[in-house]
C-alpha cells in the first residue's frame, strides 16, 4: 500500500481524498485534526524521513505572500526599512517550505499563494503550475501555485470560469471577502474540495 504525506494539513480534506483510493494516507500539522483519520499531531520536519511515497505539503503562506510583501517593511513604506520581525518570520517559513521540497521523498508538490521575490530567492526556484478554484467546479478566483518534483501539472476537471464572471464580486472572490473572525485564517487556507479531489490524478503514478 502506497504511503502519503499530507503536511501542514489539519482539515484532513486532501488526506481523504487519497485514503478513500487505498492509500496510507497521513495528514501531519501542529493541530489536530478536524476530522476522524490518520494524524500525527508534530513538527512536518520531524517525519520527513518516514519512508513515504508521496508527499503533499501545504505549509504556512503568511510571510511569503506577495499580497502581504508591504508588511516587511515599517510602516509598508519600503524607505523605512526592514521590519525585522516580520523579515525573520519569512525566512523561517521560506527555509520550512524549502526544507519539505527537498525531502527525501520521490514525489512531491508543495501548495502556496504567489510568493514575493524574497521568499523565491529562499526557495531557490519559481512554482511549476498556477491552479484556480474555477478550473475544478468552483466559480471563484483564488491564484494557488504547486512546486512540483517528479509530479505533473493538474489537469483541469471542470472549468466553471464563464459562470464565475456573471457572479457578484463578493462571490467571485468569496475568501478575501470572507469576515472577520477567530477561524478567518484557517478558513481561507483550506484546500477546496475540487482541487483536493483533482490531487488525486498523482495516485495513478
Amino acid at each position: 500500500m502506497p504511503r502519503i504525506l499530507l503536511g501542514c494539513e489539519e482539515s484532513g480534506i486532501v488526506r481523504d481524498e487519497f485514503a478513500a483510493l487505498g492509500w496510507d494516507a497521513w495528514s501531519c500539522d501542529l493541530l489536530p485534526s478536524r476530522r476522524i483519520g490518520k494524524h500525527i499531531q508534530a513538527d512536518i520536519l520531524t517525519v520527513l524521513d518516514d519512508g513515504w511515497d508521496m508527499a503533499i505539503f501545504f505549509t504556512p503562506c503568511t510571510f511569503l505572500s506577495n499580497s502581504g510583501v508591504k508588511h516587511l517593511y515599517i510602516g509598508g513604506q519600503k524607505k523605512n526599512g526592514l521590519y525585522l520581525p516580520r523579515w525573520e518570520k519569512m525566512r523561517r517559513d521560506a527555509e520550512l517550505f524549502k526544507a519539505c521540497m527537498n525531502a527525501p521523498i520521490p514525489l512531491i508538490a508543495n501548495e502556496n499563494p504567489i510568493p514575493h521575490k524574497y521568499a523565491l530567492e529562499i526557495i531557490g526556484r519559481k512554482y511549476d503550475q498556477i491552479v484556480q478554484p474555477w478550473m475544478f467546479g468552483h466559480p471563484e478566483t483564488k491564484a494557488t501555485c504547486l512546486w512540483l518534483k517528479g509530479l505533473p501539472p493538474l489537469v483541469e476537471t471542470d472549468n466553471v470560469k464563464e459562470i464565475m464572471q456573471t457572479l457578484p464580486e463578493n462571490k467571485k472572490h468569496r475568501v478575501h471577502h470572507m469576515s472577520p473572525s477567530e477561524t478567518r485564517q484557517r478558513d481561507r487556507a483550506t484546500t477546496y474540495l475540487g482541487i483536493a479531489k483533482a490531487m488525486t490524478q498523482w495516485s495513478n503514478l
